[in-house]
């Protein structure tokens, strides 16, 4: 096995193995990956060939997660902070859409730091175990 495969397999079982707060943080964390990926994209020559395939794949990447984290939210559950996540996430995607179609860094640095705010928040709430994941 060569050591990507290896890679892929702890990838798989990390993933098949984690709590749903986990996989919640991971999310965050393939998120702000993601929108580093893109942050890195804005620093590449303006007409290089490669800048807005990189822009475009990194953020379409981190909206598919953020879709994935809205999609997931329980709102029966989840009350008030479920709305108040979903409008939150329905925000980031939006500001990232715009920053793909006009290819502005602004709204990228914008929403990484919205995310690792909530990352960090929802770090420590399993680190404290007070999380209650359906």
């Amino acid at each position: 096995m060569t050591p990507l495969k290896y890679a892929r397999a702890y990838q798989t079982q990390s993933i098949l193995t984690a709590s749903p707060g986990q996989l919640v943080l991971m999310m965050y964390d393939g998120t702000l990956r993601f929108l580093a990926e893109a942050r890195a994209g804005f620093d590449l020559p303006e007409r290089g060939p490669k800048r807005n395939e990189t822009i475009n794949n990194a953020l379409r990447r981190a909206q598919n997660v953020i879709a994935e984290l809205r999609c997931r939210l329980d709102h029966e559950a989840g009350g008030e902070v479920a709305a108040n996540l979903d409008r939150l996430y329905d925000y980031y995607n939006r500001q990232l859409f715009l920053a793909n179609i006009k290819k502005d860094v602004a709204p990228v640095i914008e929403i990484e730091g919205l995310v690792r705010v909530l990352r960090d928040a929802w770090s420590e709430m399993l680190r404290s175990g007070n999380v209650k994941v359906a």
